[in-house]
């Protein structure tokens, strides 16, 4: 498990290109045959991917970090497939997911084992603190209510699902849901917002490997760029804008954790303000 430090915003302006990076960026996810984890200081979140091989599966461990017996003793967890298909089970309960489909895994699991169906089958994994206790239960990208926003003028037609959040999924603080652009749209939360109340991490997927997001980070006056590749994720403290534009459309798992699960608790910044 990695460790990411918490920073100042008054620290941005010193970061160079690798600086944004090693700060900010997620990379190198999902490796075939391993669980790779990151744990960061922003609200203590841990982002991680798995990637099991069919017939090889992966089990969840604690890490150092933690201090913890088992990685949801005090933690819940919310798992994605980004990437084909395949089961979780979590103490003897199998859970199947199809592409896109989401499962949350309270506080107090023991066991987690992830199963592929298929060859390079990837889940992305987001988890935070808890408090409290609530039950496993599935999300079906197909079945969740889809909120549709933007215009093609303004290239940003969207689609927005929510998994796990004060209306759907119940968690102790976990909110988490999924926003596919369509095709010919390239902009996500633009204008864009600040959480002040909570850390949202972006992972972009369904990005072709020759195409790019430029996210934008930093205070909305004092803004910086990182370039991101497919399944590379970013992190994004309260103080930061959260947006992005891409040189194709995309997909990406906002997930967020903090004082509150409001989805619409934010702090707008209108497109003039930036700099």
């Amino acid at each position: 498990m990695q460790i990411r430090h918490s920073t100042h915003p008054a620290q941005l302006p010193g970061f160079d290109t690798d600086g944004l990076r090693r700060h900010y960026l997620v990379d190198d996810l999902f490796v075939p045959g391993e669980i790779r984890t990151v744990y960061t200081h922003e609200d203590r979140i841990v982002l991680g991917g798995a990637s099991p091989s069919p017939g090889r599966p992966l089990e969840l461990e604690s890490a150092s970090p933690l201090r913890s017996a088992h990685f949801c003793e005090r933690r819940e967890l919310a798992v994605l497939a980004v990437r084909n298909s395949g089961t979780v089970t979590v103490d003897g309960t199998e859970h199947e997911l199809g592409t896109r489909d989401c499962l949350y895994i309270g506080q107090g699991a023991v066991d987690i084992e992830f199963r592929a169906a298929d060859e390079d089958t990837r889940f992305y994994l987001f988890s935070t603190p808890s408090h409290a206790s609530f039950p496993t239960a599935v999300a079906r990208f197909d079945e969740v209510d889809v909120l549709k926003l933007g215009d093609q003028s303004t290239a940003n037609v969207r689609e927005i699902r929510k998994f796990v959040h004060a209306d759907g999924i119940r968690s102790s603080q976990l909110v988490l849901g999924v926003t596919s652009l369509a095709p010919g749209s390239v902009w996500n939360t633009m204008p864009p917002h600040t959480h002040d109340r909570r850390t949202e991490c972006y992972l972009y997927f369904d990005l072709p490997e020759d195409h790019r997001v430029i996210h934008l980070c930093g205070e909305p006056q004092n803004t910086r760029n990182i370039v991101v590749r497919n399944e590379e994720a970013v992190i994004s403290p309260s103080w930061s804008v959260h947006s992005g534009v891409g040189t194709h459309s995309y997909t990406f798992v906002w997930a967020m954790g903090g004082e509150n699960q409001a989805y619409d608790d934010m702090d707008p910044v209108a497109v003039t303000e930036l700099r």
